[in-house]
């Protein structure tokens, strides 16, 4: 579907730059309220639940969030930094219509974006998101002020979060005499992964959990590792637990410091979840390494590929009768005790089934074999350079030299201005080289645009 602002993960982009300024997000505001008090009957006020992480900029755009809602007649509950997945558990909790995350992920302080999730707390579809836009192109038009939505805050929700996570395994598991390292990514999850992890019994040792507005993701959490990995060495850690900015996403560390990637994770959790008969297939995507592929055929479990993106996964996931899935960036959907990524169920799920194999991290991922992977990014000019008969000649060409040994992915980027060039090969020699060879042809390519 050709949409204008939305993309694989709701609206993201650098804050003050078109879309994201105060005035287009009250419009989406009004925009979302309006399009979805269409749904509500009549006599029923609409009800929406608005969270974020810690960038400063949430301030101002929770703020126009809240005008926008209140100008279309819809009720607003705030919740203040709060996970992404967080919203989503909330918003069903409460049986509000819908939940706002304004967050950008993973991205630094300078950019923010929207996150939209229905009432059973799963991110809105493709129709809905194309309905918000084209009320966008029209006139903002306020209710009267008889119809006006109120807004209210909820002073109990992280207590409301933290006994949900909790409620995801049984009663008696518990983490006494385990050292975790918690990267918190100066973000959402700051104030509680500390203490779920700490109420269960866990020896937690905790960074990234000073949030100033301006440190989310810099230099922690999912997408920066390796202050972690010098965490866990430092401090003798059992294992090592990275979320980012907005709690969407985990990577686990080993006890030896080697990074566990969403992929690995998926794999941990698929024979957990088989060695107690409740997995029926995992839903990965485009870019899940051919190795976990592999690896879950050889254990015939059953595996399918969904477009990059969580909502895409889930979708995927409900359209097999699947519980389990998720992306290698991190992103861990376990459907069977909760309706989105969450970064600290899925590190929870985790454990419990390190605990139920009687195994550390790293021996769990023997009989995974990851394939080296090269990924490189480059300048988005034009869409249409994924179907040029030139580079598609050069897909094929390079699929032909790796066999069944390897793969070649080339895809336009959701939430960022490029193509991502991705190659995996039986070495990392053969896949750097062939990754370098099609990006280059890309970029002379593009010359012909600039």
């Amino acid at each position: 579907m050709n949409k204008k602002y939305f993309g694989t993960d709701g609206i993201r982009g650098e804050v003050g730059r078109y879309p994201i300024t105060p005035d287009f997000i009250l419009k989406l505001g009004w925009a979302f309220g309006s399009v979805l008090s269409r749904s509500i009957p009549v006599k029923e006020k609409a009800e929406v639940i608005i969270g974020k992480d810690t960038r400063v900029s949430g301030y101002m755009f929770e703020s126009a969030l809240e005008a926008g809602l209140v100008s279309s007649g819809v009720n607003v509950k705030l919740l203040g930094p709060m996970p992404t997945p967080a919203v989503a558990t909330i918003t069903r909790m409460m049986s509000a219509h819908a939940g706002i995350v304004i967050s950008a992920s993973h991205n630094i302080f300078s950019d923010n974006g929207v996150k939209i999730f229905g009432k059973d707390g799963e991110k809105i579809s493709d129709q809905d998101e194309l309905a918000i836009e084209n009320m966008i192109e029209t006139n903002l038009v306020t209710v009267p002020s008889n119809a006006l939505g109120k807004a209210s805050r909820i002073e109990n929700a992280a207590e409301m979060y933290i006994d949900f996570c909790k409620s995801t395994v049984r009663k008696n598991f518990n983490l006494h005499g385990m050292r975790v390292a918690l990267d918190c990514a100066n973000g959402a999850t700051y104030h509680l992964a500390p203490k779920i992890f700490t109420d269960m019994g866990a020896n937690v040792v905790s960074l990234g959990i000073n949030p100033d507005g301006f440190n989310i993701n810099r230099n922690v959490g999912s997408t920066s590792i390796s202050t972690l990995v010098r965490s866990v060495k430092d401090h003798n850690c059992d294992v090592g637990i990275a979320f980012d900015g907005d709690g969407d996403r985990v990577i686990f560390v080993d006890n030896n410091g080697n990074v566990v990637d969403g992929d690995q994770l998926l794999y941990i959790l698929a024979l957990h979840r088989k060695s107690v008969e409740t997995v029926q297939g995992v839903v990965g995507t485009d870019m899940s390494n051919l190795g976990l592929e592999k690896a879950l055929q050889e254990r015939r479990i059953d595996f399918c590929r969904a477009n990059v993106g969580d909502r895409y996964v889930k979708k995927m996931m409900r359209k097999r009768g699947w519980s389990l899935g998720g992306e290698s960036s991190g992103h861990i959907i376990c459907g069977d005790v909760t309706t989105t990524g969450d970064g600290i169920i899925a590190a929870l799920q985790v454990l419990l089934a390190l605990e139920a194999r009687d195994c550390s991290l790293s021996d769990s991922l023997a009989g995974m074999k990851k394939h080296p992977q090269c990924l490189i990014n480059v300048p988005l000019v034009s869409n249409s350079i994924t179907q040029d008969p030139k580079i598609l000649k050069e897909i094929k060409a390079a699929q032909r030299k790796l066999g069944s040994c390897g793969r070649v992915l080339l895809r336009p980027s959701g939430t960022e201005p490029v193509i991502r060039v991705m190659v995996e090969a039986e070495t990392s020699k053969e896949a750097r080289s062939i990754c370098e060879q099609l990006a280059q042809k890309i970029q002379s390519t593009y010359s012909r645009f600039s």
